[in-house]
């Protein structure tokens, strides 16, 4: 028997919805309760008439909502049973790991991913400016630094932080995967080298090393509550390969959860402008704070010439690829160049979602803070009952648990999840120079309760890893006096 939901329980999990129109709004609010697991795949809605009074609307609001729900394959209607919510039954997903794309089957549980599902007020977001792009079809559509709007909404984005930055500084890319890579254009050339952290984000290793640099990888210590890399390895590092760039990820750094505290910030700025090395500095995660900390200060506050990477994937939703550079006004005209030779502009209806996003968007902020903090904490909830050998921090923010395995088999754990269908990416994608085989990535971005039951799935795979007799044979010898 399905579990049913009554409408009073409903009601309080919406709270006030978007009432333009209110059928969207409320189906909006319905399917990001599903998404969010807050209402579970297969329980039973309470009926139109029960909703409609729970919830003080016309009969026709519900109505038209469940029917939304209806058409995007989030409810379905059964002979007895009522509406049951349900997700579509094609949910493709990318990895994170270079995987390629293609569609996950329903009883898989992908942890490959450090990406959430859409919030409430995307749907809205991309309504109202469908609403603002009839004023733009006079035009080419072309933008090659963006939409005037968005450039001037991420400048005051950054004056509010404390780093003063003009809209001429700001250029709109397509994700800040695209961002590395125009970043990488401009300032490499084939044999140069790159300093990145290790471990580091597995697509930021891809996109240097197809731009020809060779990479060499500074440790970043497994624990969420390091503040980076140590200064001190950094500058002996930097003083022997004298490095063009160092790829940074100081915001709750992906994989570890790491965030870099001021004094590191100045320390390692200090580091880099005497070795003549610029930054590219990943900040995709740096609205992601689940504990309500006081943020540092853009790395670039420290480092004038850093490059500052931004993105609206990890806050909001993967599907809008929309990221931005900030950059030192002296390089603005380079990396113009460099943009010119990959592609002519970021989407326009995506932009001006974006607009909408950055400039109004702190509600949808505050909801995905929630619902991560939510998950974060049962995902180390689930690892300290079902995993209690492994060794995981606590990170204050992002997306990702760093779980040290008390054997180098995180390679071997991968099959065996897969046969009890959760998905994981090996330790050894996020190592610019090989290892951390010792390491796993858990991505804290389903709803709690997927989380949990992945979570039990891997304590059963680590098990069977550890008893495989191939392990056995690859211990090292003990020596008996």
């Amino acid at each position: 028997m399905s579990r049913v939901l009554a409408a009073s329980r409903i009601a309080g999990l919406l709270g006030r919805f978007d009432q333009s129109p209110a059928y969207k709004g409320l189906a909006e609010g319905l399917r990001v309760l599903i998404t969010d697991g807050r209402v579970p795949v297969g329980a039973r809605l309470p009926s139109e008439r029960e909703l409609t009074d729970a919830l003080a609307v016309s009969r026709t609001t519900v109505t038209r909502a469940y029917a939304e729900l209806r058409d995007h394959g989030f409810l379905i209607s059964r002979q007895g049973s009522g509406s049951v919510a349900s997700l579509p039954a094609s949910r493709g997903h990318r990895g994170d790991h270079l995987l390629p794309p293609g569609d996950l089957p329903e009883d898989k549980i992908d942890l490959t991913c450090a990406a959430p599902l859409p919030g409430p007020g995307v749907l809205a977001a991309y309504q109202r400016a469908v609403g603002e792009l009839p004023a733009y079809l006079a035009g080419t559509g072309y933008y090659p630094s963006g939409v005037a709007t968005l450039r001037e909404a991420v400048a005051a984005a950054y004056d509010a932080r404390g780093l003063p930055t003009s809209s001429q500084q700001v250029m709109i890319v397509p994700g800040a995967q695209a961002g590395v890579a125009i970043a990488a254009r401009a300032l490499l050339s084939t044999g140069d080298r790159a300093v990145v952290e290790s471990p580091t984000y597995p697509n930021a290793i891809a996109t240097l090393t197809h731009s020809g640099a060779r990479l060499v990888g500074v440790d970043v210590p497994p624990d969420a509550a390091c503040t980076g890399p140590d200064s001190a390895g950094l500058a002996a590092t930097l003083r022997q390969v004298a490095p063009r760039v160092a790829y940074l990820i100081p915001d709750f750094h992906n994989p570890t959860g790491a965030l870099m505290d001021d004094e590191a910030r100045r320390d390692i700025a200090k580091v880099l402008s005497r070795a003549g090395t610029t930054a590219i500095v990943d900040e995709s995660m740096v609205s992601l704070a689940l504990d309500g900390q006081r943020m540092p200060a853009p790395f670039a506050s420290y480092a004038p010439d850093a490059v500052s990477v931004g993105s609206l994937s990890k806050p909001y939703w993967g599907g809008l690829r929309i990221g931005w550079l900030r950059l030192p006004e002296a390089r603005v005209d380079a990396f113009l160049r460099a943009r010119l030779s990959l592609d002519l502009g970021a989407p326009l209806l995506e932009q001006l979602v974006a607009t909408d996003l950055v400039t109004s968007g702190g509600a949808q902020l505050d909801h995905r803070r929630e619902q991560l903090q939510a998950s974060r904490d049962a995902a180390l909830d689930a690892v300290a009952e079902h995993l209690p050998d492994w060794r995981v921090s606590r990170p204050g923010g992002g997306l990702n648990l760093w779980c040290e395995l008390p054997e180098a088999l995180s390679s071997a754990l991968v099959p065996k999840a897969a046969r009890h269908d959760v998905l994981l990416a090996a330790g050894p994608s996020f190592a610019p120079e090989g290892g951390l085989d010792r390491f796993v990535r858990l991505p804290y971005t389903q709803p709690a309760h997927v989380l949990s039951e992945a979570i039990s799935r891997l304590g059963i795979a680590w098990q069977e890893t550890l008893a495989d007799p191939g392990f056995i044979a690859r211990r090292a010898p003990t020596l008996v006096a």
